[in-house]
């Protein structure tokens, strides 16, 4: 006999849990009782905020294609883990949240904390139900990790009443998991691929997901680069496709560089692998939006639902992305007139990289071009949201090896979190989160989880002393009439050594290298307050003319 907290503790380990993230309550002290157990298996990582915590278990979903474990509390609790939900589910990356739930006896009574879960969070997650019996844990937890893990990949959230956890049973747990293949293209959608493709002037791939397995990227680019085909990552998915290939061609995503918009419009052919069609990589979804005629839409993609959601494609396949790249390897090789096509795309994203000199104190674009030439090639970069943002994102190059953990939700603080992690799963790598001083701020308290469990990264703070995307909204609609986005914030760097960490401030872009070797060297990891001017954090306007400049340039010395 076990009881529930034991019985779903068991089940995690055999689904090939090792790591969770979580705040403790009273709600489920039955299953922390059982985490006792399980030290060096199934570890608990203890963190500060449920915020934090359920960030830390989406970015794990995201960076390992395993369902991140976060457990919480109720009521509070929940609704505070509710970002991460909402930024795994935008993310499409698998994650699992277990929330204590009030007895069954007390349900429906508005009891202390007591919220409805299926109905909190319906249309937050992929799945959302409660165990109101001790038998199924092992049959619903099950169903969770294939929810969360295959299709569309995303977070599932499952309540567990106080009574429940604490009843005992004979039911066995789990013994493994569940082995499922991926769907894979049928060789009628293959042909058909391979005649459209042969057809297109101007063809173009973009892709997506964190559901890559290793080796599938590198699929997808053989078959590029023998095709001599452009690719375009979707926003904050360029470290899943080696952008040093020559047939890299930029990341379509927030601050889109008006040689990508011109390239996703112009394009007759689009083959989109694994892509969710979101706002940011849609420019607003007026990209796309054109006859069947003029542009062909080939849509790849695990959940059959994504496919004709938004855009209708001249042609479906509901195939996951590396059965898809499998037969990719497969196919009859195809080719066209496409050189050119491809070496102007390719050129206009390098051209982007040689910037200006920007008037700031602390110079990004030297940091950031300095951060390419030192930093490992399996670094693992991070950041939370803010214009800030625009430095990893859109000016750094990602080899095979290095990842970013980004969130496509947008949301501010996710960072911090992610950076922690990142070095839970991957404690021997460089890890670098880049924050504003803002976005540091809604999870800074995460520094103290991550000297707790010896996961200390390195943190950049562009410190502009202002909330910056939303002041260059404000200075652009309304001129002249700034409110709500002064920032007065602590010492970074006496707030760093408070947690353990190394700290420094740099104040000119010449001390930036040898502060960041310091960096490197800590054993105890690293904030660097980096002092930007307002003016330096380049609103997406700006960004576009930074690159417009840059592009023109390329051409004159052409």
């Amino acid at each position: 006999m076990r009881n529930g907290g034991q019985l779903l503790v068991e089940c995690l380990l055999a689904l090939g849990a090792t790591k969770s993230f979580g705040v403790p309550g009273e709600s489920y002290l039955a299953v922390l009782d059982a985490l006792y157990d399980t030290k060096g298996r199934l570890d608990y990582v203890l963190c500060r905020q449920e915020g934090g915590a359920a960030f830390m278990a989406a970015a794990y979903g995201k960076l390992t294609g395993s369902p991140g474990i976060c457990m919480v509390t109720r009521g509070p609790g929940a609704t505070n883990a509710s970002i991460g939900v909402h930024t795994a589910m935008q993310d499409s990356a698998p994650m699992i949240l277990l929330v204590g739930q009030v007895g069954t006896d007390m349900k429906g009574r508005e009891a202390f904390q007591e919220l409805d879960y299926p109905a909190v969070f319906g249309t937050m997650a992929k799945w959302a139900v409660e165990i109101d019996q001790v038998e199924r844990i092992p049959e619903i937890l099950s169903k969770a990790w294939i929810t969360a893990t295959t299709g569309r990949p995303g977070p599932v959230v499952i309540a567990l009443p106080e009574d429940m956890l604490t009843a005992t049973t004979d039911v066995a747990p789990l013994s493994a998991r569940t082995e499922i293949f991926e769907p894979a293209p049928p060789a009628a959608a293959m042909t058909r691929l391979g005649e459209i493709l042969g057809e297109a002037e101007r063809p173009l791939i973009l892709y997506g997901g964190c559901n890559w397995r290793e080796g599938s990227a590198a699929k997808l680019q053989t078959f590029a680069e023998a095709a001599d085909i452009p690719v375009v990552s979707v926003f904050r998915y360029q470290d899943q496709y080696d952008n040093f290939s020559p047939t890299f061609c930029g990341e379509a995503g927030v601050g889109m560089a008006p040689a990508i918009k011109k390239l996703l419009a112009e394009a007759d052919v689009i083959l989109a692998v694994n892509v969710r069609f979101g706002e940011n990589s849609t420019d607003g979804y007026r990209l796309f939006d054109v006859p069947e005629a003029a542009q062909r839409i080939v849509h790849v993609h695990g959940s059959d639902r994504e496919i004709g959601k938004v855009y209708r494609p001249a042609l479906g396949v509901h195939a996951g992305p590396n059965a898809f790249a499998d037969a990719l390897g497969e196919m009859k090789p195809v080719s066209g007139n496409w050189a050119g096509w491809r070496s102007a795309a390719r050129a206009a994203y390098e051209a982007g990289f040689d910037l200006p000199d920007l008037p700031s104190p602390v110079d990004m674009g030297k940091v950031t071009a300095h951060l390419r030439e030192v930093l490992p090639d399996d670094v693992i970069l991070a950041n939370g949201a803010g214009n800030f943002a625009v430095w990893p994102n859109k000016f750094f190059k990602f080899g095979p090896k290095a990842r970013l953990l980004a969130p496509q939700a947008g949301a501010m603080g996710y960072g911090v979190p992610a950076a922690i992690a990142a070095k839970v799963v991957h404690p021997e790598r460089t890890v670098v989160c880049f924050a504003g001083d803002g976005d540091f701020q809604m999870t800074s308290q995460e520094l103290a989880t991550a000297r707790q469990a010896g996961a200390q990264p390195i943190v950049l703070v562009l410190n502009n002393g202002i909330y910056g995307t939303i002041r260059a909204h404000q200075e652009r609609h309304y001129p002249a009439r700034v409110s709500g986005t002064d920032m007065k914030s602590p010492d970074f760097v006496m707030l760093a050594k408070a947690y353990g960490f190394h700290g420094e401030r740099v104040e000119r872009t010449e001390d930036f290298a040898a502060a960041f070797e310091r960096a490197l060297a800590s054993p105890t990891g690293a904030v660097l307050d980096l002092v930007i001017s307002p003016e330096a954090l380049t609103p997406r306007q700006t960004l576009s003319q930074m690159r417009d400049a840059a592009l023109s340039a390329a051409s004159r010395k052409g």
